[in-house]
């Protein structure tokens, strides 16, 4: 059998890969499925600004309505706005329409459960069988009994006020540059801000289906860097195109990735007596100078796999309230449940406001350690013997051991390509290129 769901939900080029035929069987039979045929279920429903997104929209509720489910249809609104949303409004299910981060000619279909968590393997897998295999289900109401689509007009507002309040500071006096990258935070970001009291400048906030994350946005931070020094802002917020990730730049037009976000906010709930067992989650791509920087505070730093479901997964399993990856998606589990941009930018505004001091200073107690990416090309059925060999496992310890603390060497197979990547971190930049260079060499010589 093949796969639908990659790790954040159904994506793919819509109209070719992401049909609306697709679209049509995701909304029907993940409808039945999640409400386990319910009667007159709930499925919120929300999408970013890209142009196929009407198109979608029209096949996915189609679908839910099929099955006698009614369709709460928020708009344009962020992917963690629908997490929430699904939990305020006590529906049944979530339904996102969008590709985050990707180029405008890609789609994606993204739920949440009822309590607005991604949904578990087994349960995807499910809606995967029924949807490869040509199964439909048994059920075709007629009359009142067929779904309803509901627009609701408050979504919004409702998001907003939930924001709002997860700080218990105004942020009057403060100047914040923002980039929506034409996406789905195009409108919520500047008004929550905005009422929060602070003066704003807001670039890449006018979507017409075709420029979201064009040259903007969290992918393209050097856009808020330039904006943020132009402006004299105290500091830049750049969201992807479902405002679900969030990279921060300091007032000086630094860089203030997910790792330094979490250093700051991190450190911050230490003081307060507010991290659970002194702890938060990380993945194994997160940069060594967090785990230093936190050191200090004797945090401890649990580390997952690449991916923010598995952040997700480690957070709800300990119940640790922080966690995240250096690409900007940050998850404040006492607030949301999946990682959202907008929430991470007011948690650390808020940090800035109540510490009455530059995100730079701020921002300073985490050095950046260089860090090195290179591929070796191996067949798919050997990229996960780099494990067995007894010489590449030898060279891996003595290249640790050179590093005296101050470095590390992570190895880890493609999820989807004929490569092992090779990630080596430390202070010395030459002597990181050339042992990475040394190592894919091995590797290929050994296993390809």
């Amino acid at each position: 059998m093949g796969k639908l769901f990659g790790t954040d939900g159904v994506r793919g080029i819509a109209n070719t890969e992401l049909t609306c035929e697709l679209a049509y069987k995701l909304g029907r039979i993940g409808a039945y499925l999640l409400t386990e045929g319910k009667k007159k279920a709930k499925i919120v429903v929300g999408k970013d600004t890209r142009v196929s997104g009407d198109m979608l929209e029209a096949s996915l509720i189609a679908g839910i309505l099929s099955v006698g489910s009614d369709a709460l249809c928020l708009g344009v609104i962020p992917t963690p706005a629908v997490a929430y949303l699904t939990r305020k409004y006590n529906a049944d299910a979530g339904i996102v329409i969008s590709a985050s981060h990707n180029p405008v000619e890609y789609n994606g279909i993204k739920f949440f459960n009822r309590d607005g968590f991604k949904l578990a393997d087994e349960v995807e897998e499910k809606i995967e069988d029924y949807i490869l295999n040509n199964k439909d289900i048994d059920y075709k109401p007629i009359g009142n009994e067929v779904g309803k689509k509901i627009n609701v007009e408050t979504a919004i507002d409702d998001y907003s006020q939930f924001l709002k309040s997860t700080i218990d500071v105004n942020l009057m006096g403060m100047k914040v540059a923002i980039d929506c990258s034409n996406g789905a935070s195009y409108m919520t970001a500047p008004k929550t801000l905005r009422e929060l009291g602070a003066e704003i400048d807001v670039i890449n906030h006018n979507p017409d289906g075709y420029n979201i994350n064009y040259n903007c946005g969290s992918t393209h931070p050097e856009i808020i860097q330039q904006h943020v020094l132009e402006t004299k802002a105290d500091l830049g917020l750049a969201f992807d195109g479902d405002a679900d990730r969030l990279i921060a730049v300091d007032e000086k037009g630094n860089i203030v990735d997910g790792d330094k976000i979490m250093a700051v906010c991190g450190a911050y709930l230490l003081e307060e007596g507010k991290l659970k067992d002194n702890t938060l989650v990380a993945t194994v791509m997160s940069n060594i100078g967090l785990e230093k920087a936190l050191d200090k505070y004797n945090c401890n730093i649990v580390k997952t796999k690449v991916g923010d479901r598995y952040v997700l997964e480690e957070m709800k399993k300990s119940g640790y309230v922080l966690g995240g990856e250096q690409s900007g998606h940050i998850i404040f589990l006492e607030h949301n449940t999946t990682g959202d941009g907008l929430l991470s930018a007011l948690q650390l505004i808020s940090v800035v406001k109540k510490k009455n001091k530059p995100l730079s200073e701020l921002a300073s107690i985490m050095k950046v350690y260089p860090q090195v990416l290179k591929n070796a090309r191996v067949s798919n059925d050997k990229k996960k013997k780099y494990l067995k060999d007894e010489k590449i496992a030898s060279r891996i310890q003595e290249i640790e051991e050179i590093f005296h603390g101050e470095g590390r060497v992570l190895i880890r197979p493609s999820g989807t390509e004929p490569l092992v990547r090779v990630m080596l971190e430390g202070s010395n930049e030459e002597m990181l290129e050339r042992h990475s260079k040394e190592l894919v060499e091995l590797i290929e010589a050994r296993l390809g």
